[in-house]
C-alpha cells in the first residue's frame, strides 16, 4: 500500500478490531507515560543528589534519550517478529525494570545504577513510541490519522496523573527521597500492561526459509517524496518542541519568574500537547496531511516569535501553549503520512527507522538547548528554530508541488 499524500479518502468502515485496538493502546499511553512525567521530573534531581559532580544531575535524562534512539530500530524489527503485544510487554517490563533500578540506586547511593536504570526507561520509550503506529496497523485509511491522534491524546491523562503519583509516592520509602516516587514506576508498568493484553494486531507474515523477501527494500520506501518529507517533519517537529520546552523553565527562574509560575508554563504546554489529538485527526482527513503539518510549522513560528518579543509571564505562557499545539499538528500529520507510505509487511524497518532519526534529533536538540541557554540566552534558542523550520516548510512545499505529477 503506497500513497502520495492528502488523497481523497475512502471511508471504509472502522471494524471493531480497530476500535478495540485503538482503545487498548489509548488506556495503555494515558498510563504508562505517568511513569516519564515521574522519570524526566525526578531523575535530574536524583541525579544531583548521587552525582559527585553536580554538572552531571542531567546525564540520566541524556542518557534516557540516546538509549531510546538506539533502541527504536530494534524494538520495532523485534516486533515484525514476534508482533506488537510480545513486543509492547518487553518494553513494558523493561519500563519495571528501569523504576525498580532507580529506586535501588537512591537506596545504595549509587549514581552508575541510576544512568543503568535510565537506560532501561529509554528502552521502554523506544517501544512505547511505536504505540502511535501500531493503532494504524488494522485501521482503514481515512482513519489513521484519527487513530494516531487519539492514541497520543492518552498523554493528556498522564499529564494530571503524573504529578498526583509524583507527589504521592515521592516520600513513601523515607528517608530515601524520591524513592518511593520510582518504586511506583514499577505499579504502572504492571497496571499498564493490562491494555496491552487486550490489543488484536495480526503479525507481519513471515516469509518461509528460501522464500523472496516480501516487501520492498528500505532504500525503495524511503526513495518514496511522501515518505522523505514525513520523516523529516517528524524529525524537525519534535525536535523544536524539545529545543524550547527544555530551556523554558531555566530560562523563566533567569528572567525572574518563580518556579510554580515555570511549572505551570510547562503543565500549559503539555496540556497544549495533547488536548488537540481529539481533533486533529479529523482535520487531517478535512485537509489533508500537507494543509495541517504547514499549521503545525506555522504555530511553532509563531511560538518564536511571541518568545523573542519579550519575557513577561503571559508571553511564555502564550510561546509554550503555540509550541505545544505546532507539535501535535505537525508530528500526528507526519506520523499519519508516514503511515500511508508503507505495506504492512515493510512496517517494521522503516517505522524503526523513523523513530531512530526523530528521536536522534530530539537528543541533539536537548543537548543543545542548554548550551545555547547558558552562552547565548533565551533569545538563541528561540532563533534557532529558523533554519529547520525553513527547511520543513521547503520541503511540505516541494511535495505540494511534486504531488500531482505523483498520483499521475
Amino acid at each position: 500500500m503506497t500513497s502520495t499524500a492528502d488523497t481523497a479518502p475512502v471511508h471504509e468502515p472502522v471494524d471493531a478490531r480497530t476500535k478495540r485496538n485503538v482503545g487498548a493502546l489509548f488506556l495503555a499511553q494515558a498510563i504508562l507515560s505517568t511513569q516519564l512525567l515521574i522519570q524526566i521530573g525526578f531523575s535530574p534531581l536524583a541525579g544531583a543528589m548521587l552525582a559527585s559532580n553536580p554538572a552531571f544531575a542531567t546525564l540520566p535524562i541524556t542518557v534516557m534519550v540516546v538509549a531510546s534512539m538506539f533502541a527504536s530500530a530494534p524494538a520495532s524489527l523485534l516486533m515484525g517478529r514476534i508482533g506488537r503485544k510480545a513486543g509492547f510487554l518487553l518494553g513494558i517490563a523493561a519500563g519495571a525494570i528501569g523504576g525498580a533500578l532507580s529506586a535501588t540506586a537512591i537506596v545504595i547511593n549509587s549514581f552508575p545504577l541510576l544512568l543503568v536504570a535510565a537506560a532501561f526507561t529509554g528502552i521502554y520509550q523506544s517501544h512505547q513510541h511505536l504505540f502511535r503506529f501500531a493503532a494504524t496497523d488494522t485501521a482503514p485509511e481515512h482513519f489513521k490519522p484519527k487513530a494516531v491522534a487519539w492514541v497520543l491524546a492518552g498523554g493528556l491523562v498522564a499529564a494530571f496523573t503524573g504529578p498526583w503519583v509524583a507527589a504521592t509516592f515521592k516520600d513513601a520509602l523515607a528517608p530515601f527521597a524520591l524513592a518511593g516516587a520510582f518504586a511506583a514506576v514499577v505499579g504502572v508498568n504492571l497496571i499498564g500492561a493490562i491494555p496491552i493484553l487486550a490489543l488484536d494486531i495480526p503479525k507481519p507474515p513471515r516469509r518461509a526459509k528460501g522464500a523472496p523477501r516480501s516487501g520492498r527494500p528500505l532504500r525503495e520506501i524511503l526513495a518514496q517524496p511522501v515518505t522523505q518529507v514525513a520523516i523529516l517533519c517528524g524529525m524537525i517537529t519534535y525536535a523544536l518542541m524539545s529545543l524550547v520546552m527544555t530551556s523554558t523553565s531555566t530560562a523563566m527562574v533567569g528572567c525572574g519568574l518563580s518556579v510554580d509560575q515555570a511549572g505551570s508554563v510547562i503543565g500549559a504546554h503539555v496540556f497544549a500537547m495533547f488536548a488537540p489529538s481529539f481533533f486533529t485527526g479529523g482535520l487531517i482527513n478535512r485537509f489533508g496531511h500537507i494543509r495541517i503539518m504547514a499549521v503545525g510549522l506555522a504555530l511553532l513560528a509563531g511560538c518564536g516569535v511571541v518568545a523573542l518579543s519579550g519575557v513577561e509571564i503571559e508571553r511564555f505562557y502564550l510561546a509554550l501553549i503555540l509550541l505545544g499545539v505546532g507539535w501535535n499538528f505537525g508530528f500526528i500529520g507526519a506520523t499519519s503520512l508516514l503511515a500511508s507510505s508503507h505495506a504492512p509487511e515493510e512496517r517494521a524497518e522503516i517505522q524503526g527507522f523513523n523513530d531512530f532519526c526523530v528521536f536522534g534529533l530530539v537528543a541533539v536538540a536537548s543537548a543543545s538547548s542548554g548550551a545555547l541557554l547558558h552562552f547565548f540566552g533565551w533569545s538563541a534558542v528561540n532563533l534557532a528554530m529558523v533554519p529547520l523550520l525553513c527547511l520543513a516548510g521547503a520541503a511540505l512545499l516541494w511535495l505540494s508541488i511534486k504531488r500531482p505529477t505523483l498520483e499521475a
